[in-house]
């Protein structure tokens, strides 16, 4: 019933919210006298924050249009390469007229960033997507609101988001891919990738996981706590709910994204109260370049979406209840994980000194568990002052982390870079260097 109560609160501030809009205008609109008014930028915002906080947040669109790459304005058009039903894998396709640009760019490495499944739609990797397209061709894993799959489809579960990016990887070609993982994902990549080992197929090139809970034993968060105090059927009966009729999936179980975003902001109630305070202070004051960032930031992270409940449950249970990976228990239909299989793959771990979602130590643990890689092809660090999206997204993720991604990348990769390619792997090292550490013991940390 909360599923349906939510719904019919949403309707119910629908009417709310758009007459909100309306009078916010209409109190900013220089041909109402009322604009006029010694007050009306002080009511005007008050109407605006409560539109905002009252509106539907729809799915955003990434609206990559256009990036530079090689000293050059490149056009940039998203369309899908594979359709299935519980996500899409997006390429972004890059044109130019310029004859260099184009013999540079065929040369540049190809990428497949495996974004999240855990409440936030794939648009929230906008940033890290935009700036891997300047020397890399890009694809992406784009997951489905879980409420618009029809029953007819079946359930999704853990390892089916396992054979998904198995059945990816081999789409693009194995052989010449550099996969990255952000977050939740770095556990099923990590398992397709064993999987593909072990059976004797050609594994990528590369495998960079990003703050993800490989091993959630160390420093764990209060995601991790949660999953540990409370049992498989507490999830099952407190968090799992049916998908209303007035919806594609209607009568399928899901865990809500409205219930994920509740988790979201519990976890950081006082920040978002003092972002809500600063936008409504930057309206009065017209400060609009903040209350704009601020617009951008909050309709990128109230867009969520729901999870079957499958797989959530097997997420719950394989990853922060039974340790399955790092403990060596995990079986994908009936075969077990083994990460010691993987030998021709390089790997990387990236980790937010103050990540307040995947502890220290929790990404870094890949090291170990993949032994068969070796000592020479393993990198980790951790990225000073940066909490978890400081990783993937904002001025961290393009200064510091974004070059150590490219240039391990090339290091890497299987095929012979091109001159211009050589010239930019130089350059990229001559960027910020993060500190790299390694830490076994739990630690305090606030986000950054």
């Amino acid at each position: 019933m909360l599923y349906h109560f939510q719904e019919f609160q949403r309707a119910m501030l629908e009417p709310v919210s758009s007459w909100a809009q309306t009078t916010a205008k209409a109190f900013t609109n220089k041909t109402n006298p009322l604009s006029f008014m010694p007050t009306s930028q002080r009511i005007a915002a008050g109407y605006e924050l409560l539109y905002r906080l009252g509106k539907d947040y729809e799915k955003p669109e990434f609206g990559i249009k256009q990036i530079p790459a090689y000293g050059k304005k490149v056009a940039v058009t998203e369309y899908a390469e594979m359709e299935k039903p519980f996500c899409r894998l997006l390429r972004f396709k890059r044109f130019s007229d310029d004859i260099d640009v184009i013999k540079a760019m065929k040369k540049d490495p190809v990428v497949l960033v495996v974004a999240p499944l855990s409440g936030h739609h794939s648009s929230l990797l906008r940033d890290c997507v935009k700036t891997l397209l300047q020397n890399h061709k890009v694809y992406l894993t784009d997951w489905t609101d879980a409420r618009l799959v029809p029953l007819k489809d079946g359930n999704f579960h853990l390892d089916d988001y396992v054979r998904y990016i198995q059945e990816f990887i081999r789409h693009i070609g194995a052989e010449h891919l550099h996969v990255i993982s952000v977050c939740q994902p770095t556990v099923p990549v990590l398992g397709a990738i064993s999987l593909m080992a072990t059976n004797g197929e050609v594994t990528p090139a590369t495998m960079t996981m990003m703050g993800g809970p490989i091993d959630a034993r160390k420093s764990p968060t209060a995601v991790n706590s949660l999953a540990v105090t409370k049992s498989y059927q507490w999830f099952e009966n407190n968090v799992i709910f049916t998908v209303p009729t007035n919806h594609p999936g209607a009568g399928r179980k899901v865990y809500p994204g409205f219930l994920q975003h509740t988790g979201f902001v519990a976890m950081n109630p006082d920040r978002h109260m003092r972002s809500h305070w600063d936008y409504f202070q930057d309206l009065i004051k017209g400060d609009t370049d903040d209350a704009e960032a601020h617009r951008k930031f909050y309709d990128e992270y109230n867009a969520v979406l729901d999870m079957d409940a499958a797989y959530y449950l097997d997420t719950i249970k394989t990853v922060f209840q039974d340790f399955a990976l790092p403990l060596g228990t995990w079986e994908v239909d009936g075969q077990l994980v083994k990460p010691q299989d993987i030998k021709k793959t390089a790997l990387l771990t990236v980790e937010g000194e103050l990540d307040d979602i995947s502890g220290s130590g929790q990404t870094s643990a890949a090291i170990a568990i993949c032994r068969g890689v070796p000592h020479a092809n393993k990198v980790s660090f951790e990225v000073e002052g940066a909490g978890h999206y400081g990783i993937f997204s904002g001025k961290r993720w393009r200064e510091i982390v974004y070059p150590q991604i490219s240039a391990f990348i090339r290091k890497h990769t299987r095929s012979a870079p091109g001159r211009s390619l050589a010239k930019k792997q130089v350059l990229v090292t001559k960027q910020p260097q993060p500190r790299t550490v390694t830490r076994t013991s739990p630690r305090s940390a606030k986000k950054a």
